[in-house]
């Protein structure tokens, strides 16, 4: 989104000084500051960076009292001119410029205006950084205060039902987390279960299916999925390649566990849907009939012990899982009736979690396009 070439009817178009107050942040009086939020400390300390919305612990007194707005003045590209609209006070710090209104603009309708439709020209000084004087003399459109403010309500709106659903994952993602440790060590039994669990190898449940094949001999149409293909964590699969090229490849069939054993602290693991090739930095791990299924062993390449395991590496730039490590490692394992048991209790939970996490994208498409619309003027909210 990139600002209009006129401003719309009835909007004007400034710069961020007509509007703002520009400065940069200061220090910190670092005995006043606290990691934790307590009763001592109740005002949130921002610095630069998008991660946690730039929240760095927390102080004792406030240096800025709300209703304005954080803009990141150094980082990196992804972070650099990012803004965030503050409601309570707060003290900034670091490489931290702060923008407060002078009462004609309305900072939750340019906190979104800022990133939606402001492309700052960074200060060439090997750095890349923006500074006060800078960002003053950026050129921005000015609605009516009063469309400003309901365009800042719709948005904040969806941004609610945004927090909403990153809540409510989040909650799911420790529901699921404490399923997997309560089920996967017998802690807790599904119902019609009972008797002993037993304990073996790994290498007596899985093995690799180590049929090498050349990429571009595969089966027409045949897919290729490389590490960067596989979620971090997340067990999803991003996407393919078509097989080609002279390379080898592991062959790999519906129900094999692919886990990645480059960096394998990365957590990057699929139950195959259909049948292809991967790249030899992935294995393709198979159950072991009458031992385990599928599912099960999904559920157990995701634990910190097989991670931990398969972490035990040979090379130093580019660790690779080592077979004759991880192939010892001790699981306990029921029969394979409950494990199918275990594994589609916990599936349907990956189900749902899915469901939520695609809701999230279509909400976070939605407020991309309502922010296409009403930062441009072409949609009116009057």
């Amino acid at each position: 989104m990139t600002l209009n070439s006129t401003p719309p009817t009835a909007w004007q178009r400034k710069t961020i000084s007509d509007l703002f107050v520009v400065q940069a942040a200061g220090d910190i009086d670092w005995s006043r500051w606290n990691r934790e939020q307590d009763s001592d400390h109740p005002f949130p300390v921002y610095a630069n960076g998008r991660a946690s919305a730039g929240l760095h612990g927390y102080a004792s007194y406030a240096v800025e009292q709300g209703d304005a707005i954080t803009l990141t003045a150094r980082g990196t590209p992804g972070e650099l001119g990012f803004s965030f609209f503050r409601a309570s006070a707060f003290t900034p710090i670091g490489r931290l410029l702060v923008l407060r209104s002078k009462g004609v603009a309305d900072a939750r309708f340019y906190a979104s205006y800022i990133n939606g439709a402001v492309q700052f020209a960074q200060e060439n000084t090997g750095v890349a950084q923006l500074t006060a004087p800078q960002v003053a003399r950026c050129q921005v459109d000015v609605p009516p205060l009063s469309e400003q403010r309901a365009i800042a309500e719709a948005l904040s709106d969806v941004d609610a039902l945004l927090g909403g659903l990153d809540r409510l994952i989040a909650k799911k993602r420790d529901l699921k987390k404490a399923a997997m440790q309560q089920l996967l060590t017998g802690q807790i039994r599904l119902p019609g279960f009972s008797g002993e669990w037993e304990r073996a190898e790994i290498g007596q449940v899985t093995f690799i299916r180590n049929e090498r094949v050349l990429a571009a001999s595969a089966p027409a149409g045949a897919r290729c999925v490389e590490l960067e293909h596989i979620g971090q964590a997340t067990g999803r699969l991003l996407g393919t390649v078509a097989a080609s090229g002279a390379s080898a490849k592991y062959s790999f069939k519906p129900g094999d566990i692919l886990f990645g054993r480059l960096r394998a602290y990365l957590r990057k693991y699929w139950l195959a849907t259909f049948e292809g090739v991967c790249s030899t930095e992935i294995w393709p791990l198979v159950p072991r009939e009458g031992r385990t299924c599928s599912g099960f062993l999904h559920l157990l390449v995701q634990t910190s012990a097989f991670v931990d395991a398969a972490s035990i590496s040979y090379g130093t730039h580019m660790p690779r899982s080592d077979w004759a490590v991880l192939r010892k490692l001790e699981v306990s394992l029921p029969a394979v009736p409950e494990q199918t048991a275990i594994a589609e209790v916990l599936t349907e939970m990956d189900e749902e979690l899915a469901a939520l996490e695609r809701r999230r994208e279509k909400t976070r498409a939605l407020k991309q396009a309502m922010m296409q619309e009403l930062l441009t003027g072409r949609t009116r909210l009057v």
